[in-house]
């Protein structure tokens, strides 16, 4: 079974295309810092003995790297299967 999607055979939609456009200017650096900005803040509370904001705060570091693998590889490939096509092969 072939489930491998050829480029031109799908269409991403709008909203997602428009989130897109705007998310792909921010730098990948920002993604970064805000994970490592999340682990010293967890640190900052957790040495405040606040366990429970410490844990919380923590937990935003995955969730930021994941964003930033995702910006990356919308920058680099695009999430439409025709983002990589010349514009008169896509019309």
């Amino acid at each position: 079974m072939d489930t491998r999607v050829e480029r031109g055979e799908v269409h991403e939609d709008t909203f997602t295309g428009s989130i897109e456009r705007r998310t792909s200017r921010v730098p990948s650096s920002m993604f970064l810092g805000l994970a490592l900005g999340s682990m010293a803040a967890s640190l900052v509370l957790k040495l405040l003995e606040k366990d429970d904001w410490a844990l919380f705060v923590g937990q935003w570091a995955a969730p930021f790297l994941i964003m930033g693998s995702y910006n990356k590889m919308v920058k680099q490939h695009g999430s439409d299967a025709t983002s990589n096509l010349p514009q008169e092969r896509a019309a």
